[in-house]
């Protein structure tokens, strides 16, 4: 259905998807509550970016940061509008998953924000068996963001 790919972000359609998924966050999130990583913050080697693609173009990205504890951070999932709902992110989550476990981290974590624009990917990770916790790594509870995570066994 989907071809996962390790991604280089030398890709443009890859750069601006990124850009789509900055721009959506910093107009669905109060000032100050956006955690989202920029081109530079993904191209760091804790972190491994992955893109979902179909007939050769890019349907889905997501990355994997992995933290100083031994756990792990989803970041930067994002659908293009033109792939919504036909399950490019879903693929691209297993990715993510079996990565971390491949890597044996024991919990993978996402940091979110609240509110209708957040409810899809909510929705999906729930599905995949995240559930609400505490903050971590160095973030900090307010009462837009939210914490998800995933045991890994």
């Amino acid at each position: 259905m989907f071809d996962i790919i390790e991604d280089d972000l030398s890709g443009e359609d890859t750069r601006q998807l990124l850009a789509l998924h900055l721009a959506g966050m910093h107009a669905d999130s109060p000032p100050g509550s956006v955690f989202a990583l920029d081109l530079s913050g993904l191209q760091v080697p804790e972190v491994t970016v992955w893109t979902a693609r179909r007939n050769g173009r890019v349907a889905s990205v997501g990355a994997l940061k992995m933290l100083q504890n031994g756990g792990a951070e989803v970041k930067s999932m994002r659908t293009h509008p033109d792939f919504l709902r036909q399950g490019a992110a879903a693929c691209l989550l297993d990715v993510i998953i079996a990565e971390a476990k491949r890597r044996d981290v024991k919990r993978l974590s996402l940091e979110t924000g609240s509110g209708p624009a957040f409810e899809p990917a909510l929705a999906l990770y729930r599905r995949h068996g995240f559930r609400n916790g505490p903050p971590f790594a160095s973030y900090d509870q307010t009462a837009f963001n939210q914490f998800l995570h995933l045991a890994i066994i």
